[in-house]
């Protein structure tokens, strides 16, 4: 049965490096590659913990060196990891699409994500972002209105809002792709983070989690399956105790009292866990996926995994 597919793939998918990426990648183009060999028609968002912070470290050290040049917003930043992860991605998908005969375009949409500017995650900023500093380098940042925290005895680090995505600007553009065949890569690292102030969409110094955009996404292309690919092979209660249980089939409601008793770390599973609910609660008939890259496909015919529905 064809289904439309969102894909949120975890940083295990990309490396931590550019060439642990283009190793990386290899993998996860052919777990890809298999869901559109059945006929789905697929979209993947991704992750860009590594990647961003590196992107970010060095236009702060450039900066250092060359102070006639700002320090890069974030914002630009993301838009920069959206644009070098979806160039390995989707060459790498379009190579393997070849190789099985599949002649389907694969296209990177730099993408941006509205949050809303009164999030009460602005005022609270927990997301440590870019390299360490000394004391004299966090007051010079706090001065141009910058948050920064003391991390642990090792140095000052910036720190970031993480509010929660509200709409995707260029949804429009992605459901034409993909109602043209074409595969699409879209948000990126979660999207880049923007508030609306009349028809200009202004760039914010945050990070926005992929898991909770990618599901924003999976709404508003009406997907049927919202597939988050991670570091296990399925959810489990009580992880790591003598109890510990492994999720197979769960409904939104009891996955929902997982949620409450804190089963689910914040900042790991817990927002996978969530936007998976969220997705399988908006409407009859769509389902949830967490499980591992590779075994993405066994996951689609209901061999593994854990299955969210309402």
């Amino acid at each position: 049965m064809k289904r439309k597919i969102v894909i949120a793939l975890g940083g295990n998918a990309l490396g931590n490096t550019l060439a642990e990426q283009m190793v990386a990648v290899k993998s996860t183009e052919k777990a890809i590659v298999d869901l559109i060999e059945q006929g789905n028609d697929v979209i993947i968002s991704h992750g860009n913990g590594p990647q961003v912070g590196m992107i970010n470290s060095a236009m702060t050290e450039f900066h250092k060196t060359n102070k006639k040049y700002s320090i890069c917003p974030m914002s630009v930043c993301v838009a920069m990891s959206q644009g070098y992860i979806g160039y390995d991605l989707q060459n790498s998908i379009r190579e393997e699409l070849l190789n099985r005969n599949i002649n389907k375009g694969v296209s990177t949409i730099i993408t941006q994500v509205e949050v809303d500017p009164n999030d009460s995650a602005f005022d609270n900023p927990t997301k440590p972002i870019g390299s360490f500093m000394t004391k004299e380098e966090a007051d010079s940042i706090i001065k141009e209105g910058k948050k920064v925290i003391e991390d642990s005895g090792r140095g000052y680090r910036r720190v970031v809002a993480s509010p929660k995505p509200i709409g995707i600007v260029e949804v429009e553009t992605i459901k034409t792709l993909v109602e043209s065949g074409q595969v699409v890569i879209a948000c990126g690292g979660g999207g880049i983070p923007v508030v609306s102030e009349g028809n200009h969409l202004k760039g914010v110094g945050a990070v926005i989690d992929k898991d909770y955009a990618s599901c924003v996404l999976a709404k508003a292309i009406d997907a049927d399956c919202f597939i988050i690919l991670t570091a296990v092979e399925q959810v489990a209660i009580n992880f790591g105790k003598e109890n510990e249980k492994w999720l197979g089939e769960v409904s939104t409601k009891e996955m929902r009292q997982y949620v409450e008793e804190g089963h689910f770390a914040p900042g790991s599973m817990k927002p996978k866990v969530e936007a998976g609910i969220e997705f399988a609660d908006s409407k009859e008939g769509r389902y949830s996926l967490i499980t591992l890259l590779e075994k993405a496909k066994d996951g689609i015919e209901g061999k593994t995994g854990t299955k969210i529905y309402k």
